[in-house]
């Protein structure tokens, strides 16, 4: 999918205001969208239209905006959204794909005025009847220590500012690194439970026989190694906050516990009989989707629900990259070194913005404070991959048997991808099975099958 990236300003010494900003993206209209469904003879029935949002799901589920009594349609199969003023349709991990015209996609803008869904086996007819005017944020660049005058970011702080306010369960999806910790913690510290406790789980990092007991606590002697009680949890952040960083790594088998102890605010620690009453608000972060979890069945429906009372999407670095010049600001000024912010002159930033970060705003972070440490920041240190245009076809060769040209393109796909993929990851095989959305032990099939090293790359 191509985006037009503008190259950022240099950082004057003094920012003007917001509104005198010219690398501001400013509100436009964004076509209003009319869905007709069509049935399997052809005919359409009453059409299902929306004349204002930036979201629309479409699904088995009925959650969904248009909801499909379709049993070859995923209960949450595709989503239409806003992005730069155009609209995009992305594919939930669907279990029998989503296609655009006749086309598979994943995620694609629609190629409007007029275009036809095949979902499932249901059609949508997908046609413009007007435009809306997108609201236009307030004028607020930052939420915390959060950073960001790009139009998504100023929306971004808008939603966060409404959501602090409230006291319900908040779900952060966002991709790894975006920020979706910090987004927590400022959540934490201007909600209505800021005086009680912030108690951090980390799902990625539990093993799996001690989940239960991390969350609910247990009683001496429960089990082996159990010496003495231990305080769980939801015990020691009650009249608090739990955050749940990486919910989408909780096993299946303990999603139902998790899901009574919020429903019913009680819990039971490990070895006992005793119900210990519990008021927490949890706010769960994942750099998964939860609907695709929730499709393959490797996420409780139910409990996808109870945690997504209000859902916050973190947009990757790429989506703004006009934020760039304020977070290099942002990430000097942190580092308290006298002379640093000579080093990131206008080049260096016109061409940080010429990247993907697939790392995202940590990875800015690292390149920040690694050019401070070496006193360089040349374009050239950039650890990202640039943004370029797609590449023309691949040639064909006719007198190859179609069998075999396919199996070479394969595997030339499969080994640039996944040399970019531990590449991004360090050779973390976990992480980068994660980001890639795949199985670790399949991962790892294939990297030996292709005779990848996995060692941790290191890098000046």
């Amino acid at each position: 999918m191509q985006s037009a990236l503008e190259t950022p300003n240099a950082m004057p010494t003094q920012r003007p205001p917001l509104a005198t900003r010219p690398d501001v993206a400013e509100a436009a209209s964004v076509p209003c969208l009319e869905l007709l469904v069509e049935t399997m003879d052809g005919n359409e029935v009453p059409s299902q239209s929306f004349t204002s949002g930036e979201l629309f799901r479409i699904g088995a589920h009925r959650s969904n905006d248009l909801v499909l009594e379709d049993p070859l349609v995923s209960q949450f199969h595709c989503r239409l959204r806003v992005a730069q003023h155009a609209w995009e349709i992305e594919d939930l991990g669907s279990l029998n794909g989503t296609r655009v015209n006749g086309v598979r996609v994943r995620e694609a803008y629609l190629p409007l005025p007029s275009c036809r869904l095949r979902v499932g086996n249901s059609a949508v007819r997908v046609s413009v009847v007007g435009a809306q005017e997108q609201k236009e944020p307030p004028a607020t660049a930052h939420f915390g220590s959060m950073r960001g005058r790009s139009l998504v970011m100023r929306r971004l702080f808008a939603l966060l500012e409404k959501i602090a306010e409230s006291d319900a369960n908040v779900l952060i999806q966002g991709e790894s690194g975006t920020g979706k910790e910090l987004v927590a913690t400022e959540l934490y510290q201007r909600g209505l439970r800021r005086d009680g406790k912030l108690v951090i789980v980390d799902g990625g990092a539990l093993a799996p026989g001690v989940v239960e007991s991390e969350l609910f606590g247990h009683a001496r002697g429960a089990f082996t190694g159990a010496d003495s009680e231990r305080v769980g949890a939801f015990e020691a952040a009650n009249e608090g906050t739990i955050f749940f960083d990486e919910i989408g790594e909780l096993p299946l088998d303990l999603q139902p516990k998790l899901l009574r102890a919020l429903e019913s605010r009680m819990i039971r620690r490990v070895g006992e009989t005793k119900m210990r009453k519990v008021d927490v608000r949890v706010i769960a972060a994942t750099n998964r989707s939860l609907e695709v979890e929730v499709n393959h069945r490797r996420f409780r429906e139910d409990l996808f629900f109870r945690l997504s009372v209000v859902t916050v999407e973190v947009p990757p670095l790429r989506e703004h990259l006009d934020d760039i010049p304020d977070l290099v600001e942002t990430f000097v000024g942190l580092s308290g070194a006298k002379g640093a912010s000579a080093l990131f002159t206008t080049a260096v930033l016109a061409d940080l913005a010429s990247h993907q970060w697939p790392g995202n705003v940590r990875e800015l972070k690292n390149y920040v404070e690694r050019a401070i440490v070496l006193r360089s920041a040349t374009p050239a240190k950039a650890t990202s991959r640039r943004v370029t245009q797609p590449s023309m076809a691949l040639g064909v060769d006719l007198d190859v048997p179609f069998r075999n040209a396919k199996e070479v393109a394969v595997e030339v796909f499969d080994k640039s991808y996944l040399t970019a993929l531990l590449d991004w990851s360090g050779g973390n095989v976990s992480q980068a099975a994660r980001r890639a959305g795949m199985d670790r032990i399949h991962l790892h099939r294939l990297i030996q099958r292709y005779g990848l090293t996995t060692k941790p790359r290191i890098s000046l």
